[in-house]
């Protein structure tokens, strides 16, 4: 596949190629995650999750988004959560009376998972479910758990924003972590103002990093916890929607990657001037190496300098410097900066819209 850079700073070409509406229905995050809160304060969720502390809280994230969401959750919790913290693929066994569950599936009709979801409830523990309204999955929870079904339709590698939304109100019923999931609605509305298709490629964040992506591999390397876990949601979505593969991995487990290590720490020291940035044959056009930060405590600031200190040439992503917003909201915004991104590359390349929508073949 080439990449059009072209379409990227033309506004009616890529909205000829956008068939499916990606892109709209992409930059309804702040909807999804307002709709989310409303559906929460109906169900009257903090009256139902009203405990003075759990004995665990086990995320559940099958597959794709839900998956990574759940790692950033755990990530923001962090180590010195009161809470023990399980993240699992299916309720674990042990699970029961004094423990919470938050999950997420795209899939109604997965056994397995509404296998673990009924002994849970039988056993008592509190759920938090987002699935669609049918199916075993949410009939196993039926009665005993709360389910929060999307309100907004955006199918399935686009529901980020309430899967994200309904974890950090699931938190913030237990006391685990303050979150306004208000502003952080407002602020997805106006990341994806950003990155409006009308505003061009030198304005536009998310096609800024497409075209930083296009003929390379993106390195994603988080510079504490949570930027870590985005960069697992960001090398997801640019899989999803652009067939592009991606590192992504916390800057401090960088060094097990040792080759790779080797290779981008000795390109960005010894990187010759006069060197065209177009050849193929460069490692320069082969790697893009982005830092990504959401933290903005003493630990992550000397992350941050050793990292730029030792890799100078790789850029640093930091949306704290944009919108000064407390860590659940900068991880978010940062979530759909990657998602729109992976969309512009996606239509670029031609794996989204148009003639050349890519089919996976079955098998």
């Amino acid at each position: 596949m080439v990449f059009d850079d072209s379409l990227l700073d033309d506004p009616v070409r890529l909205a000829d190629a956008d068939t499916s509406g990606v892109l709209r229905t992409t930059a309804m995050a702040g909807a999804q995650a307002r709709s989310v809160l409303e559906r929460a304060t109906e169900l009257d969720l903090d009256a139902r999750l009203d405990f003075d502390r759990p004995r665990s809280l086990v995320l559940v994230g099958r597959t794709g988004v839900g998956r990574a969401v759940m790692r950033m959750l755990a990530a923001l919790l962090g180590p010195s959560c009161p809470t023990p913290v399980v993240l699992a693929d299916v309720v674990p066994s042990w699970v029961g009376a004094l423990d919470v569950v938050y999950v997420h599936t795209d899939d109604p009709g997965d056994d397995e998972l509404a296998s673990s979801l009924g002994r849970a409830s039988r056993y008592g523990a509190a759920i938090v479910l987002t699935a669609p309204e049918d199916g075993p999955v949410a009939a196993a929870v039926a009665g005993k758990g709360t389910l929060i079904t999307p309100r907004v339709v955006v199918g399935p590698d686009r529901v980020f924003a309430t899967v994200f939304a309904a974890g950090l109100r699931t938190l913030s019923a237990l006391g685990l972590l303050d979150v306004d999931v208000d502003a952080l609605a407002d602020e997805l509305d106006a990341e994806a103002e950003r990155d409006h298709l009308q505003h061009e490629s030198f304005v536009n964040p998310a096609k800024s990093l497409a075209l930083a992506f296009a003929d390379r591999t993106p390195l994603l390397w988080g510079l504490d916890p949570v930027a870590g876990a985005v960069a697992e949601h960001a090398a997801y979505m640019l899989a999803a929607e652009a067939a592009v593969v991606a590192d992504a991995v916390e800057y401090r487990h960088a060094f097990a990657r040792a080759a790779l290590y080797r290779e981008v720490v000795s390109g960005s020291g010894g990187r010759d001037i006069f060197a065209d940035p177009d050849d193929p044959d460069s490692s320069v056009s082969r790697r893009r190496l982005l830092l990504l930060s959401v933290r903005q405590d003493a630990a992550a600031a000397a992350a941050r300098r050793a990292a730029t200190e030792v890799v100078s040439s790789a850029e640093v992503i930091d949306v704290a410097d944009e919108i000064g917003a407390t860590e659940p909201v900068v991880a978010a915004v940062l979530g759909l900066r990657f998602e729109l991104a992976a969309v512009y590359l996606g239509l670029g390349a031609g794996t989204i819209g148009g003639a050349n929508r890519f089919t996976p073949v079955q098998s």
